[in-house]
């Protein structure tokens, strides 16, 4: 299924053709999932590859065996790409499943499900960067053009997979609605690695002695998975990622965005983020001291998580 040139619509947002068709699509919506599914849900280029390796190593207890000789897109596929059914028809156990889908595409198949959903969000500007310069690789996703064209588009929301405010919004204000939900960002897992396993698995209810977290902690860092072919996308043959153009874990570091913004790219970016998350009962804090903090209201308190 190369179909590296064609774009498939749907619900109003734009995806990559090589990856899904019309019926991916409704076989998402149309998902029946299980009590004890773990669904890891982002925007592209949020954190995805981490936190899949994350849950995989605390899942794991700490062992890293199946992170090292199994690739993520089998242990934890996404729900609306092409191959997953093939996957989970051969997979034993707990199922570990991913989505970049907005949520109201998947409210009808959570709905009075106890899947566990886990979302992680990403400072918007690093997403940007971290974006564009996968545009340049993945011979799936269209020409990004310039970063100020690009740039452009994702605040318009018309880059592929759509709004990042939109998909943020929807997810994180139907929290409620979400019987297990837990919310941590892309930041929280770079400053504290092992508090976030910590939380990781306690949100999965899976203790890990300290010496299993001490592993996993080791297994999913940067440099650890920047090395691991599982999920370093090296795997992936060179017509549809291009590594010599870059490389998918590239820099696995907050604040990126200020090497590649101009002042007034950074203003035009508040000001849009602003409008659009004037709304949002979340407080965003990206946590690096280098940067100002993007907020969305300073009069709310940052989204809690449910579990059972």
């Amino acid at each position: 299924m190369a179909r590296l040139d064609v774009t498939e619509t749907f619900h109003g947002i734009t995806y990559p053709g090589h990856l899904h068709t019309q019926d991916t699509f409704q076989y998402a919506m149309d998902f029946k999932f299980q009590d004890t599914d773990t669904l890891i849900v982002t925007y592209p280029k949020s954190g995805t590859t981490w936190m899949q390796e994350m849950v995989t190593l605390v899942s794991s207890k700490g062992n890293p065996v199946r992170a090292q000789t199994q690739p993520n897109w089998l242990r934890a596929p996404w729900l609306e790409q092409y191959y997953c059914p093939d996957v989970l028809k051969v997979s034993q156990g707990p199922r570990l499943l991913t989505t970049h889908l907005p949520y109201q595409l998947l409210a009808t198949a959570l709905q009075g499900s106890k899947a566990k959903v886990i979302y992680v969000a990403r400072n918007p500007k690093d997403v940007v960067v971290s974006y564009y310069h996968f545009h340049k690789m993945a011979n799936f996703l269209p020409n990004p053009g310039t970063f100020s064209e690009f740039l452009n588009a994702f605040m318009e929301g018309t880059v592929h997979y759509g709004s990042w405010f939109d998909h943020v919004k929807g997810w994180t204000s139907n929290a409620g609605n979400i019987h297990n939900f837990l919310y941590i960002t892309y930041e929280d897992m770079s400053e504290d690695l092992h508090g976030s396993l910590e939380r990781v698995s306690s949100f999965l209810q899976c203790p890990l002695a300290e010496e299993e977290l001490t592993s996993a902690e080791r297994c999913c860092s940067f440099s650890s998975m920047r090395d691991n072919s599982m999920v370093n996308y090296t795997l992936v043959p060179e017509d549809i990622m291009d590594h010599s153009k870059g490389k998918f874990m590239r820099k696995g570091k907050t604040g990126d965005w200020m090497s590649n913004f101009s002042e007034e790219q950074s203003r035009s970016f508040d000001k849009v983020f602003a409008s659009e998350m004037c709304e949002s009962s979340l407080e965003f804090v990206w946590k690096n001291p280098e940067e100002t903090s993007l907020k969305s209201r300073t009069d709310t308190e940052p989204l809690p998580h449910h579990a059972a």
